[in-house]
């Protein structure tokens, strides 16, 4: 079930990614545990980017939980 379910949110986060490295930065998945909850580190300029947190909610986990209605919660990891 974890394997499947990651493999679903690296898909979808290969998605998301040329957005964000539009902007100069990326995302990394950490992990995927089985509650559903997805950590993923943010790099380059979203790393210290203000607005990290609205590309996280926003962005990112919207499209997790669209995508993958598992997906319970999006955090950053440093």
């Amino acid at each position: 079930m974890t394997e499947d379910l990651t493999s679903k949110v690296q898909a979808t986060l290969d998605e998301v990614r040329p957005m964000l490295q539009a902007d100069g930065g990326d995302v990394e998945l950490v992990e995927v545990d089985a509650e559903g909850v997805v950590r993923v580190r943010l790099q380059g300029h979203c790393a210290g980017c203000p607005g990290a947190q609205m590309t996280l909610s926003m962005g990112i986990e919207r499209k997790l939980k669209e995508t993958i209605p598992e997906v319970t919660r999006v955090e950053a990891v440093p």
